[in-house]
């Protein structure tokens, strides 16, 4: 399912504009993102949480070479599914 299939399927059940969705929808994303550049989780009740995770800087290997290399540190944005969620994927 697409972001188009989403908005299309609101659209179509909620008797509203597709414009309409796509601005609220589009809305939605941009603050989780904003909330994520801020290091701060986002909490959808039923649904779950989206947090960023923390990779520190360490030392790897080139699979090809066997060379060591400097791995630098990085974020990740996880998603951690509510109960309520994995109760209805698992039936």
């Amino acid at each position: 399912m697409t972001l188009t299939d989403i908005i299309a399927s609101i659209a179509t059940d909620e008797g509203l504009a597709k414009t309409d969705v796509k601005k609220v929808v589009d809305g939605l994303f941009t603050h989780i993102s904003a909330a994520a550049v801020k290091d701060e989780e986002v909490s959808v009740a039923g649904f779950g949480k989206f947090k960023v995770k923390h990779s520190a800087a360490r030392e790897g290997r080139n699979p090809s070479t066997g060379e060591t290399i400097s791995i630098a540190a990085s974020k990740k944005l996880g998603f951690t599914p509510a109960k309520a969620l994995k109760d209805k994927l698992n039936g």
